[in-house]
């Protein structure tokens, strides 16, 4: 059987479509040979291998196969979960490769330095989706508040240029791109960028008063 390469998928959110994390994918030199998503899965309550794709990932995969993720949030927001998930699939044969940044994760690596940068890469990505998913639930937690605030009530203010979906992939990549970069990788304006990037909490009130 030949080795192929899957990309996996996860939407939380109406917001976010796989279609637009294939293209990523594709636009960044990948073939995709399969695609398997999940719909409607959050990341940090839910662990891989209890979503329904994430079962049927783990299924389809063998040895030799490259796994494609946009980044390894989308194989959850939890640091224990996503590591034992990486290695459990390096263990396995599959190498998992990330859109963003392009990291390669390899379980064939045998030098003792490769493969304690690779692990330590994995620890430090793993955290970063987790950190990153608190500091996200905390500003849509204020931004509600915020949203249900008297005044807010009475005037929505202009609708917003950018979406939820947008919003969090803006604060994903603050600190590790320049706001021209981060313009380019999300489609939204440089002025946005730096919006968001300097009041993320208000930015959210703002998406949670239009209900996005």
């Amino acid at each position: 059987m030949s080795m192929k390469t899957v990309l996996y998928a996860r939407v939380s959110t109406i917001d976010q479509t796989i279609e637009h994390q294939k293209e990523q994918a594709i636009r960044a030199g990948f073939k995709i040979d399969q695609v398997v998503s999940d719909h409607g899965q959050s990341g940090v309550t839910s662990k891989l291998r209890d979503r329904p794709e994430g079962r049927r990932l783990h299924d389809i995969l063998r040895a030799g196969d490259v796994l494609v993720v946009r980044w390894v949030d989308r194989l959850g927001r939890n640091y224990r979960d996503v590591t034992d998930t990486i290695r459990q699939f390096m263990e396995g044969g599959v190498v998992v490769k990330t859109v963003i940044n392009q990291l390669v994760f390899d379980g064939s690596t045998k030098d003792p330095i490769q493969q304690a940068i690779r692990d330590a890469m994995i620890a430090f990505m793993a955290a970063t989706a987790e950190a990153q998913a608190e500091a996200t639930k905390e500003a849509q937690k204020a931004g509600i508040a915020y949203a249900k605030g008297e005044g807010n009530q009475k005037y929505r203010g202009r609708k917003p240029q950018f979406n939820r979906d947008q919003f969090d992939r803006v604060l994903e990549l603050v600190g590790k791109h320049s706001d021209t970069e981060i313009s380019r990788m999300t489609g939204v304006t440089r002025q946005t960028v730096i919006r968001i990037r300097a009041k993320p909490e208000e930015n959210s009130a703002i998406l949670a008063n239009w209900g996005m």
